[in-house]
């Protein structure tokens, strides 16, 4: 299917790797020209090289977007933008009384802040030019949170609430808001995961895996290629009616009938 999108500019944060990555693959593979970024130089310049294989125009970033110093950095080489996708890593996991305001400082603004900030941004560009697209890559723990995951569970429910409202005001100027919510991927986060329930119950690691993969339907982790692939279809030309929305991509892990 063509998308639609070729020719148009996009931003993607946390691209180096993982569900990023992914999504900017799956944007250059259909012609969108890209500004990525990342914290990591030699991960992100290595992912940058990649995409410029597939005949776009790419500008590696590398900076931490969380503050507002790496924000700068990113905007400055943004100029005029018609997709912005938004990631970042997700704060570490814990218990619910271990954490300090602090902690939920950080979350806060790397999960929730951040993305708003991008948002506040980048669109007023793209409702003067009357179309745009916004993804915003949250976590499948806004419908069903995961105890020992409760500082992202906090801060991603606030920017799930913040796109609510301002997806339905931006609709009409031709720019859309969705977030895509991931379970589980194949990606290194997924890995310390893993990690943290082979640690707690003495099981390998693949023991650790095949035990989190058997609590998803589809019996597999999600790879970050299928991901990608959602995210591209949301920012195409095609999405147009598809507003506020949160879309889980877990195999079938979220149980609802709605």
């Amino acid at each position: 299917m063509d998308l639609g999108i070729r020719g148009r500019r996009a931003v993607v944060t946390a691209a180096s790797k993982g569900l990023g990555r992914g999504c900017a693959e799956a944007l250059a593979e259909a012609g969108v020209d890209l500004v990525i970024n990342a914290r990591g130089a030699e991960a992100l310049e290595a992912t940058a090289e990649a995409l410029r294989a597939k005949g776009v125009s790419v500008t590696a970033i590398a900076a931490d977007i969380t503050t507002p110093e790496g924000r700068a950095k990113v905007l400055e080489a943004a100029g005029a933008v018609d997709i912005l996708v938004t990631n970042a890593g997700g704060p570490p996991p814990g218990l619910w009384s271990d954490w300090s305001r602090d902690d939920f400082i950080r979350a806060l603004d790397a999960n929730m802040l951040t993305p708003i900030a991008l948002m506040q941004a980048l669109m007023p560009g793209m409702i003067d030019r009357g179309w745009g697209r916004v993804v915003n890559i949250t976590s499948n723990s806004v419908k069903s949170p995961i105890a020992q995951l409760g500082l992202s569970n906090s801060a991603r429910a606030g920017l799930t609430g913040f796109v609510a409202g301002t997806a339905r005001q931006v609709a009409p100027m031709g720019v859309t808001i969705n977030n895509l919510l991931p379970g589980i991927h194949d990606t290194d986060r997924a890995d310390a995961l893993d990690r943290g329930v082979s640690a707690a119950e003495g099981l390998t690691m693949e023991e650790a895996r095949v035990k989190r993969a058997a609590t998803i339907p589809a019996r597999r982790y999600g790879t970050a290629a299928e991901f990608g692939a959602m995210c591209a279809f949301l920012c195409s030309a095609h999405a147009g009616f598809i507003v506020g929305q949160n879309i889980s991509l877990d195999g079938g892990a979220h149980n609802a009938t709605i």
